[in-house]
Protein backbone atom coordinates (compact mmCIF):
# COMPACT_ATOMS: atom_id res chain seq x y z
CA UNK A 1 0.00 0.00 0.00
CA UNK A 2 1.73 3.22 -1.30
CA UNK A 3 1.23 6.34 1.24
CA UNK A 4 -0.67 9.61 0.67
CA UNK A 5 0.82 11.51 -2.36
CA UNK A 6 2.48 8.18 -3.72
CA UNK A 7 -0.64 6.25 -4.96
CA UNK A 8 -0.45 7.26 -9.10
CA UNK A 9 -2.88 4.22 -9.66
CA UNK A 10 -5.78 6.27 -9.98
CA UNK A 11 -7.35 9.87 -10.06
CA UNK A 12 -10.53 7.55 -8.00
CA UNK A 13 -8.27 7.11 -4.96
CA UNK A 14 -8.29 10.83 -3.94
CA UNK A 15 -10.19 12.48 -1.61
CA UNK A 16 -12.76 15.29 -1.78
CA UNK A 17 -12.27 18.73 -3.26
CA UNK A 18 -12.67 20.91 -0.31
CA UNK A 19 -15.23 23.00 -1.94
CA UNK A 20 -17.49 20.12 -2.74
CA UNK A 21 -17.05 19.27 1.09
CA UNK A 22 -18.19 22.57 1.71
CA UNK A 23 -21.21 22.41 -0.62
CA UNK A 24 -21.55 18.86 1.02
CA UNK A 25 -22.04 20.72 4.36
CA UNK A 26 -24.02 23.50 2.97
CA UNK A 27 -26.95 21.16 1.58
CA UNK A 28 -27.26 19.59 5.13
CA UNK A 29 -29.20 22.49 6.35
CA UNK A 30 -32.75 22.03 6.49
CA UNK A 31 -35.36 20.38 5.10
CA UNK A 32 -35.65 20.48 1.47
CA UNK A 33 -38.31 18.57 -1.21
CA UNK A 34 -37.19 15.22 -2.22
CA UNK A 35 -36.30 13.49 -5.29
CA UNK A 36 -34.73 16.44 -7.33
CA UNK A 37 -37.62 19.03 -6.32
CA UNK A 38 -34.83 20.59 -4.47
CA UNK A 39 -33.79 24.08 -4.88
CA UNK A 40 -30.03 22.80 -5.37
CA UNK A 41 -31.34 20.38 -8.28
CA UNK A 42 -33.11 23.57 -9.83
CA UNK A 43 -29.95 25.81 -9.83
CA UNK A 44 -27.91 22.96 -11.26
CA UNK A 45 -29.91 22.95 -14.36
CA UNK A 46 -29.45 26.80 -14.98
CA UNK A 47 -26.22 26.01 -14.18
CA UNK A 48 -25.32 23.36 -16.77
CA UNK A 49 -27.33 25.35 -19.44
CA UNK A 50 -24.84 28.56 -18.40
CA UNK A 51 -21.85 26.12 -18.60
CA UNK A 52 -22.60 24.76 -21.93
CA UNK A 53 -24.40 27.89 -23.59
CA UNK A 54 -27.53 26.14 -24.42
CA UNK A 55 -30.53 24.84 -22.96
CA UNK A 56 -30.00 21.30 -21.37
CA UNK A 57 -32.01 18.64 -19.96
CA UNK A 58 -29.17 17.13 -16.64
CA UNK A 59 -29.71 14.06 -14.66
CA UNK A 60 -27.75 13.70 -11.66
CA UNK A 61 -26.20 9.95 -10.88
CA UNK A 62 -23.41 8.60 -8.62
CA UNK A 63 -20.80 6.41 -10.92
CA UNK A 64 -20.29 6.68 -13.90
CA UNK A 65 -21.43 3.35 -14.82
CA UNK A 66 -24.56 4.63 -14.93
CA UNK A 67 -24.38 7.55 -16.56
CA UNK A 68 -22.99 5.60 -19.57
CA UNK A 69 -25.00 2.58 -19.62
CA UNK A 70 -28.62 4.56 -18.93
CA UNK A 71 -27.64 6.79 -21.38
CA UNK A 72 -26.55 4.37 -24.07
CA UNK A 73 -29.90 2.58 -23.31
CA UNK A 74 -31.63 5.44 -24.28
CA UNK A 75 -30.23 6.00 -27.43
CA UNK A 76 -29.98 2.30 -28.51
CA UNK A 77 -32.85 -0.54 -29.00
CA UNK A 78 -32.23 -3.74 -27.90
CA UNK A 79 -31.63 -4.90 -30.95
CA UNK A 80 -28.77 -1.99 -32.13
CA UNK A 81 -25.22 -1.90 -31.65
CA UNK A 82 -22.85 1.10 -29.82
CA UNK A 83 -19.43 1.32 -31.79
CA UNK A 84 -16.54 2.55 -29.71
CA UNK A 85 -12.59 1.97 -29.14
CA UNK A 86 -12.00 -1.78 -28.25
CA UNK A 87 -11.03 -1.02 -24.82
CA UNK A 88 -13.18 1.84 -24.20
CA UNK A 89 -14.60 2.16 -20.59
CA UNK A 90 -18.04 0.70 -21.76
CA UNK A 91 -16.52 -2.26 -23.46
CA UNK A 92 -14.02 -3.49 -20.86
CA UNK A 93 -14.87 -2.32 -17.39
CA UNK A 94 -19.00 -1.42 -16.58
CA UNK A 95 -19.76 -5.54 -16.20
CA UNK A 96 -21.79 -5.82 -19.24
CA UNK A 97 -24.25 -2.83 -17.63
CA UNK A 98 -24.78 -1.07 -21.27
CA UNK A 99 -25.85 -4.46 -22.48
CA UNK A 100 -27.78 -4.97 -19.70
CA UNK A 101 -29.84 -1.42 -19.07
CA UNK A 102 -30.05 -1.33 -22.80
CA UNK A 103 -32.19 -4.94 -23.15
CA UNK A 104 -28.84 -6.39 -24.98
CA UNK A 105 -27.71 -3.83 -27.30
CA UNK A 106 -24.27 -4.71 -28.86
CA UNK A 107 -21.29 -2.62 -28.21
CA UNK A 108 -19.14 -3.07 -31.33
CA UNK A 109 -15.13 -2.15 -30.95
CA UNK A 110 -12.90 -0.65 -33.14
CA UNK A 111 -9.14 -1.01 -32.53
CA UNK A 112 -7.19 2.10 -32.67
CA UNK A 113 -3.23 2.52 -31.76
CA UNK A 114 -3.86 5.69 -29.36
CA UNK A 115 -7.51 5.24 -28.44
CA UNK A 116 -8.80 7.25 -30.84
CA UNK A 117 -11.43 5.85 -33.48
CA UNK A 118 -11.04 7.41 -36.70
CA UNK A 119 -14.10 8.37 -39.59
CA UNK A 120 -12.87 5.64 -41.90
CA UNK A 121 -12.94 2.49 -40.08
CA UNK A 122 -16.84 2.97 -39.64
CA UNK A 123 -17.85 2.55 -43.55
CA UNK A 124 -17.09 -1.88 -43.56
CA UNK A 125 -19.32 -1.78 -39.98
CA UNK A 126 -22.33 0.05 -41.67
CA UNK A 127 -21.91 -1.85 -45.17
CA UNK A 128 -21.86 -5.10 -43.28
CA UNK A 129 -24.92 -4.16 -40.98
CA UNK A 130 -26.59 -3.12 -44.08
CA UNK A 131 -25.85 -5.97 -45.96
CA UNK A 132 -27.10 -8.43 -43.44
CA UNK A 133 -30.44 -6.47 -42.66
CA UNK A 134 -32.34 -7.89 -40.05
CA UNK A 135 -30.51 -10.76 -39.26
CA UNK A 136 -27.69 -8.11 -38.19
CA UNK A 137 -27.56 -5.55 -35.48
CA UNK A 138 -28.28 -2.37 -36.43
CA UNK A 139 -25.71 0.34 -35.30
CA UNK A 140 -27.26 3.04 -33.00
CA UNK A 141 -24.83 5.37 -31.59
CA UNK A 142 -21.14 5.81 -31.67
CA UNK A 143 -19.61 6.27 -28.14
CA UNK A 144 -16.21 8.81 -27.88
CA UNK A 145 -14.46 8.64 -24.52
CA UNK A 146 -12.75 12.38 -24.12
CA UNK A 147 -9.77 11.81 -22.63
CA UNK A 148 -9.38 8.37 -23.98
CA UNK A 149 -8.34 5.56 -21.84
CA UNK A 150 -4.97 6.15 -23.37
CA UNK A 151 -4.60 9.37 -21.72
CA UNK A 152 -4.87 11.13 -25.51
CA UNK A 153 -7.63 13.22 -26.73
CA UNK A 154 -9.67 13.85 -29.88
CA UNK A 155 -9.26 17.33 -31.56
CA UNK A 156 -12.50 18.73 -32.07
CA UNK A 157 -12.10 18.24 -35.84
CA UNK A 158 -11.90 14.70 -35.05
CA UNK A 159 -15.07 14.62 -32.93
CA UNK A 160 -16.83 16.70 -35.46
CA UNK A 161 -16.06 14.33 -39.01
CA UNK A 162 -17.28 11.55 -36.60
CA UNK A 163 -20.37 13.26 -35.67
CA UNK A 164 -20.75 13.97 -39.55
CA UNK A 165 -20.51 10.00 -40.48
CA UNK A 166 -22.99 9.57 -37.49
CA UNK A 167 -25.27 12.14 -38.92
CA UNK A 168 -25.57 11.11 -42.38
CA UNK A 169 -26.08 6.92 -41.06
CA UNK A 170 -29.07 8.12 -38.85
CA UNK A 171 -26.67 7.21 -35.67
CA UNK A 172 -26.45 9.39 -32.34
CA UNK A 173 -23.02 10.65 -30.91
CA UNK A 174 -22.50 9.60 -27.06
CA UNK A 175 -19.23 10.76 -24.91
CA UNK A 176 -18.25 9.08 -22.27
CA UNK A 177 -16.78 12.30 -20.37
CA UNK A 178 -15.08 10.55 -17.04
CA UNK A 179 -12.21 13.32 -17.68
CA UNK A 180 -13.59 15.72 -19.57
CA UNK A 181 -12.46 18.23 -17.90
CA UNK A 182 -9.13 17.53 -18.67
CA UNK A 183 -9.69 17.28 -22.30
CA UNK A 184 -11.32 20.81 -22.13
CA UNK A 185 -8.22 22.12 -19.89
CA UNK A 186 -5.83 20.74 -22.31
CA UNK A 187 -7.22 21.75 -25.75
CA UNK A 188 -8.22 25.51 -24.43
CA UNK A 189 -11.48 25.55 -25.90
CA UNK A 190 -15.75 26.19 -23.65
CA UNK A 191 -17.27 23.30 -22.36
CA UNK A 192 -19.41 23.93 -25.85
CA UNK A 193 -17.11 23.83 -28.23
CA UNK A 194 -16.14 20.01 -26.82
CA UNK A 195 -19.70 19.11 -26.96
CA UNK A 196 -22.48 19.86 -28.43
CA UNK A 197 -20.83 22.17 -31.08
CA UNK A 198 -18.78 19.57 -32.13
CA UNK A 199 -21.48 16.96 -32.77
CA UNK A 200 -22.31 15.15 -29.39
CA UNK A 201 -25.76 14.97 -28.60
CA UNK A 202 -25.55 12.93 -25.23
CA UNK A 203 -22.66 13.28 -22.49
CA UNK A 204 -21.99 11.27 -19.15
CA UNK A 205 -20.10 13.97 -17.62
CA UNK A 206 -17.45 13.01 -14.74
CA UNK A 207 -16.85 15.00 -11.56
CA UNK A 208 -15.84 11.72 -9.40
CA UNK A 209 -12.46 11.22 -10.57
CA UNK A 210 -12.05 15.35 -10.44
CA UNK A 211 -12.60 16.23 -7.10
CA UNK A 212 -16.17 15.26 -6.39
CA UNK A 213 -17.35 12.31 -3.87
CA UNK A 214 -20.18 10.60 -5.99
CA UNK A 215 -21.49 12.78 -8.89
CA UNK A 216 -21.44 12.20 -12.43
CA UNK A 217 -24.46 13.64 -14.43
CA UNK A 218 -26.07 12.36 -18.05
CA UNK A 219 -26.24 16.03 -20.14
CA UNK A 220 -28.83 15.40 -22.77
CA UNK A 221 -27.54 18.34 -25.16
CA UNK A 222 -31.03 17.31 -27.30
CA UNK A 223 -33.66 17.14 -24.91
CA UNK A 224 -35.68 15.22 -27.22
CA UNK A 225 -33.76 12.34 -26.31
CA UNK A 226 -33.97 12.55 -22.97
CA UNK A 227 -37.15 11.09 -23.07
CA UNK A 228 -37.69 7.99 -20.90
CA UNK A 229 -34.43 8.64 -19.49
CA UNK A 230 -35.97 9.86 -16.13
CA UNK A 231 -37.76 6.55 -15.80
CA UNK A 232 -34.30 4.43 -16.68
CA UNK A 233 -33.03 6.51 -13.80
CA UNK A 234 -35.45 5.61 -11.25
CA UNK A 235 -35.18 2.15 -12.45
CA UNK A 236 -31.98 1.89 -12.11
CA UNK A 237 -31.72 2.91 -8.73
CA UNK A 238 -30.05 6.18 -9.40
CA UNK A 239 -32.89 9.02 -8.09
CA UNK A 240 -31.92 9.44 -5.28
CA UNK A 241 -34.56 10.91 -2.51
CA UNK A 242 -31.52 13.37 -1.05
CA UNK A 243 -30.59 14.27 -4.85
CA UNK A 244 -29.35 17.48 -3.31
CA UNK A 245 -26.39 16.32 -1.90
CA UNK A 246 -25.14 14.69 -5.48
CA UNK A 247 -26.57 18.08 -7.12
CA UNK A 248 -24.85 20.01 -4.59
CA UNK A 249 -21.52 18.68 -5.42
CA UNK A 250 -22.10 19.25 -9.14
CA UNK A 251 -23.14 22.63 -8.79
CA UNK A 252 -19.74 23.58 -6.86
CA UNK A 253 -17.68 21.55 -9.37
CA UNK A 254 -18.81 24.12 -11.82
CA UNK A 255 -18.84 27.10 -9.78
CA UNK A 256 -15.86 29.17 -10.45
CA UNK A 257 -14.53 27.18 -12.68
CA UNK A 258 -13.65 24.75 -10.18
CA UNK A 259 -13.79 21.98 -12.38
CA UNK A 260 -11.50 23.09 -15.12
CA UNK A 261 -9.03 24.50 -12.63
CA UNK A 262 -8.91 21.20 -11.08
CA UNK A 263 -7.92 19.11 -14.53
CA UNK A 264 -5.41 21.88 -15.14
CA UNK A 265 -3.49 20.91 -12.45
CA UNK A 266 -3.34 17.27 -12.91
CA UNK A 267 -2.46 17.95 -16.30
CA UNK A 268 0.16 19.96 -15.63
CA UNK A 269 1.43 17.82 -13.11
CA UNK A 270 1.14 15.12 -15.62
CA UNK A 271 3.17 16.64 -18.11
CA UNK A 272 6.06 17.48 -15.29
CA UNK A 273 6.00 13.85 -14.75
CA UNK A 274 5.92 12.82 -17.91
CA UNK A 275 9.08 14.28 -18.66
CA UNK A 276 10.83 13.03 -16.20
CA UNK A 277 10.26 9.95 -16.66
CA UNK A 278 11.06 10.53 -20.95
CA UNK A 279 14.80 11.88 -19.63
CA UNK A 280 15.58 8.25 -17.86
CA UNK A 281 17.53 5.52 -19.45
CA UNK A 282 15.42 2.56 -20.61
CA UNK A 283 12.10 4.48 -20.39
CA UNK A 284 9.76 5.66 -22.81
CA UNK A 285 6.14 6.88 -23.40
CA UNK A 286 3.56 4.32 -24.78
CA UNK A 287 1.40 7.31 -25.94
CA UNK A 288 1.20 11.13 -26.15
CA UNK A 289 0.48 12.70 -22.88
CA UNK A 290 -2.49 14.96 -23.33
CA UNK A 291 -4.86 14.70 -20.17
CA UNK A 292 -3.34 13.15 -16.83
CA UNK A 293 -2.54 9.62 -17.47
CA UNK A 294 0.93 8.68 -18.70
CA UNK A 295 1.50 4.94 -20.24
CA UNK A 296 5.28 4.12 -20.22
CA UNK A 297 7.55 1.46 -20.24
CA UNK A 298 10.37 1.01 -17.60
CA UNK A 299 12.65 -1.41 -17.23
CA UNK A 300 11.71 -3.98 -14.93
CA UNK A 301 14.32 -3.28 -11.98
CA UNK A 302 12.91 0.31 -11.94
CA UNK A 303 9.37 -1.15 -11.59
CA UNK A 304 10.09 -3.25 -8.97
CA UNK A 305 12.17 -0.71 -7.22
CA UNK A 306 9.32 1.85 -7.07
CA UNK A 307 7.16 -0.52 -5.68
CA UNK A 308 9.25 -1.33 -2.71
CA UNK A 309 9.98 2.34 -1.64
CA UNK A 310 6.04 2.40 -1.67
CA UNK A 311 4.78 4.50 -4.55
CA UNK A 312 1.97 3.09 -6.56
CA UNK A 313 0.38 2.54 -9.97
CA UNK A 314 -0.51 -0.34 -12.01
CA UNK A 315 1.06 -2.34 -14.16
CA UNK A 316 -0.02 -2.02 -17.74
CA UNK A 317 0.84 -4.47 -20.89
CA UNK A 318 2.45 -2.92 -23.52
CA UNK A 319 4.64 -3.47 -26.52
CA UNK A 320 8.59 -3.96 -25.80
CA UNK A 321 8.22 -4.27 -22.33
CA UNK A 322 6.74 -4.31 -18.98
CA UNK A 323 4.53 -1.38 -19.11
CA UNK A 324 2.94 0.94 -15.97
CA UNK A 325 0.08 3.56 -15.91
CA UNK A 326 0.69 6.43 -13.80
CA UNK A 327 -2.68 9.07 -12.94
CA UNK A 328 -1.96 12.50 -11.42
CA UNK A 329 -4.89 14.39 -9.60
CA UNK A 330 -6.04 17.25 -8.87
CA UNK A 331 -4.65 16.94 -5.21
CA UNK A 332 -1.12 15.69 -6.53
CA UNK A 333 1.45 17.94 -5.80
CA UNK A 334 5.24 18.78 -6.64
CA UNK A 335 6.43 17.18 -3.97
CA UNK A 336 5.01 13.85 -5.15
CA UNK A 337 6.04 13.65 -8.50
CA UNK A 338 9.20 15.15 -7.55
CA UNK A 339 10.20 12.18 -4.70
CA UNK A 340 8.76 10.11 -7.53
CA UNK A 341 11.26 10.88 -10.39
CA UNK A 342 13.89 10.91 -8.25
CA UNK A 343 13.41 7.17 -6.98
CA UNK A 344 12.62 6.48 -10.54
CA UNK A 345 16.47 7.92 -11.43
CA UNK A 346 17.90 6.20 -8.37
CA UNK A 347 16.66 3.05 -9.50
CA UNK A 348 17.67 3.82 -13.44
CA UNK A 349 21.37 4.58 -12.11
CA UNK A 350 21.83 0.81 -10.12
CA UNK A 351 20.09 -0.71 -13.18
CA UNK A 352 22.69 0.75 -15.37
CA UNK A 353 25.64 1.66 -13.66
CA UNK A 354 27.86 2.26 -16.35
CA UNK A 355 26.06 4.93 -18.24
CA UNK A 356 25.53 6.63 -14.68
CA UNK A 357 29.56 6.48 -14.02
CA UNK A 358 29.94 8.42 -17.63
CA UNK A 359 27.20 11.21 -16.93
CA UNK A 360 28.87 11.87 -13.76
CA UNK A 361 32.30 11.81 -15.22
CA UNK A 362 31.46 14.43 -17.93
Amino acid sequence: MSRDGRNFTSDNVTGVAPAIIEAILAANRGRVPSYGGDPITQRLTALAAAVFETEVTIFPVATGTAANALALATLVPPYGSVIAYDMAHIVTDECGAPEFFSGGAKLLGLPAAHGTIRPEQLGPLFATAAAAGVHAVQPGAISLTQATECGTLYSLTAIAEIAGVAKRHGLRMHMDGARLANAIARLGCSPAEATWKAGIEVLSLGATKNGALAAEAVVFFDRDLARGFAERRKRAGHLFSKQRFVSAQLEAYFTDGLWLANAAHANGLADRLAAGLAALPGVSLTHAVEANEIFAVLPDRMIDGLVADGFGFYRWPAEGGQGIRLVTAFDSDDEDVDAFLATAGRHAEAASPGQGRARKAG
